[in-house]
């Protein structure tokens, strides 16, 4: 039986147009990152299926692609449980490596530590336009700072970059799960019911005030504090600042300082912006992991629907292995999604090399061939990228091929000539 030439589903084979802009955007990201002072880091593409579950991951707990246990430790007739069966897990985002990362060498990295971390990762989901089972993430994090200067060095480094990539007017969704939690409670909700209110709140944008409220009535809430709650999103449609006007409406609900802290961050960023973009304040804004405890955001594009990137501060995850919470923020960019848009829009990448192609004719002399290869030599030493080939039968299909990959400039060298 012939062996099956399609990749396994939700993951693809990608094409030679495509990687160039790929790699455009990767170098990119390396370089801009890199000028806000983050440093290229590298974890393991497996981790210990413990660390994957431990209930900080969201949805994304339900995705993962286990490995089973190998040679002896491998006992499916005694096994009772998948547990044990498994030990080891491929990494659904950089998050959870990163905490592991840093809690082993957090003596030999500076203090704070900026992180920038790429590569794939792998989440069994249902694929559809720029989502995949295997995908590249693109992290950027700060580790050991508590203060907003970490959210406002994210916010600008990642749209810096956008903007270095032709994007504009997209939006930066901010909130704060504190403001979140506080508007909840402030209506009477208890603190065990937050994930499910949460959970509700976050289709606002697919089903509306009216279908949020209703939902709510219908898993049992109270109609006085659901209206109660309602009229909160109602009033700050009309309020000049939406931070302000919480911070002063949820009075002790709300902690002391997370709105001044919201309004410094939001006032910083827009400030040192070199982008163009809107950052909006969204108490909508609710991010699905529960690792997340204070400030998170989300960038919106309408090129795609859903986010094209997103992140937060995620205080308490690196004290899940060192014992002892550890400051925490990040964002991630949603790089494939990126490239489906840039790809979608005939993206062509600023600067690149001319490229030129040589045919030769099958049967020619060494002499010949020596000839050609110093005149290929001569062209990449000035800059040209050169593609030297033989000649196929068919001309005409050869280079429409080659124009594809963008070779501008045809050259054919004939034997005997």
């Amino acid at each position: 039986m012939a062996l099956n030439k399609k990749p396994v589903t939700g993951m693809r084979d990608i094409m030679p147009a495509e990687m160039q802009v790929r790699d455009y955007v990767l170098n990119l990201i390396r370089e801009t990152y890199a000028g806000f002072g983050f440093n290229h880091i590298e974890t393991p593409c497996m981790e210990n299926i413990g660390n994957l579950t431990n209930k900080q991951g969201g949805e994304n707990e339900k995705l993962i692609f286990k490995v089973m246990k190998r040679g002896e430790k491998l006992k499916i007739a005694e096994a009772t449980t998948e547990e044990e069966i498994v030990d080891f897990g491929m990494r659904y985002d950089l998050t959870v490596p990163l905490s592991r990362y840093y809690s082993a060498h957090a003596n030999e990295l500076a203090a704070p530590f900026k992180a920038m971390q790429m590569g794939p990762v792998w989440r069994a989901d249902r694929p559809q336009r720029g989502r995949f089972r295997q995908f590249v993430q693109c992290d950027i994090d700060i580790l050991g700072d508590p203060t907003n200067l970490a959210e406002i060095e994210l916010i600008t480094a990642t749209t810096t970059l956008l903007g270095k990539l032709g994007f504009k007017g997209f939006k930066v969704c901010f909130n704060d799960r504190r403001m979140l939690k506080a508007m909840a409670a402030y209506c009477g909700f208890e603190e065990k019911d937050y994930d499910q209110v949460f959970i509700i709140l976050d289709k606002m944008d697919k089903i509306g005030i009216d279908g949020v409220s209703r939902e709510l009535q219908e898993a049992g809430y109270a109609a006085e504090m659901v209206e109660k709650y309602m009229s909160l999103f109602t009033d700050l449609e009309t309020a000049e600042d939406g931070v302000a006007y919480l911070g002063e409406k949820l009075g002790e609900a709300l902690s002391a300082g997370v709105a001044d802290n919201m309004s410094t961050i939001m006032n910083s960023v827009k400030a040192g912006a070199s982008a163009q973009f809107d950052l909006v304040f969204d108490p909508t804004l609710v991010r699905g992991m529960s690792y997340y405890t204070g400030s998170i955001f989300e960038i919106k594009m309408a090129e795609m629907s859903g986010s094209v990137g997103g992140g937060g501060r995620y205080d308490e995850m690196i004290g899940k292995f060192t014992g002892q919470n550890t400051p925490a923020c990040g964002f991630s960019i949603g790089f494939e999604r990126i490239v489906t848009i840039l790809m979608e829009q005939g993206f062509q990448i600023p600067g690149a090399a001319q490229k030129k192609a040589y045919l030769l004719e099958k049967g020619m002399s060494s002499e010949q061939m020596i000839s050609v290869l110093a005149e290929a030599k001569a062209e990449r030493e000035a800059g040209v990228q050169v593609l030297v080939v033989q000649m196929n039968k068919n001309k005409k299909f050869q280079k429409d091929q080659l124009a594809k990959d963008g070779y501008t400039d045809v050259k054919e060298f004939f034997k005997n000539k």
